[in-house]
């Protein structure tokens, strides 16, 4: 089968229909493996290391803990969702990271700031914590968050 014949098909017949559904296909899967593209494994391997070492805070849906933007009686926040509803897609990718090894210091919080969100420098590797933080990302597929991260990480760049 040809994609492009000498004798182009009209509109509407089968082996044009076919021909572009082809190239719908093709354009789909030149997407996904896209420089940059999140690999399949490393995102199998982010969700394992969520549930191991995330989810009993930042929940197994990702969806937080309750009243998550009140604190605590010791003064400290609750662990936020990472789902849509919190703020996580907000933050540029490099202080995602930052915050996941270093725990919520500064420059990524006041000095002084207590947190029960842990440093993972220990216990994840550097590529273990960006396989998490492709995980988290991979589960944000509204288009309003979408647009508004890729207008953000644009903006985080200049």
């Amino acid at each position: 089968m040809t994609f492009f014949s000498a004798a182009p098909s009209s509109p509407g017949s089968a082996s044009w229909i076919v021909r572009a559904a082809s190239a719908c296909l093709l354009f789909i899967l030149l997407g996904a493996c896209k420089p940059g593209a999140p690999d399949p494994a490393a995102l199998a391997q982010g969700r394992v290391l969520y549930a191991q070492h995330c989810a009993a805070c930042h929940g197994a849906n990702l969806e937080g803990q309750p009243n998550w933007r009140e604190r605590l009686p010791n003064g400290r926040l609750p662990a936020p969702p990472h789902d849509e509803s919190g703020h996580t897609w907000h933050h540029p990718d490099e202080v995602l990271f930052a915050i996941t090894k270093f725990g919520l210091v500064p420059p990524h919080a006041p000095a002084g700031y207590e947190s029960e969100m842990p440093a993972f420098k220990d216990k994840l590797s550097d590529a273990e914590i960006r396989a998490v933080l492709a995980y988290i990302a991979s589960q944000w597929s509204s288009p309003h968050v979408l647009a508004a991260r890729a207008e953000m990480l644009r903006n985080a760049r200049r």
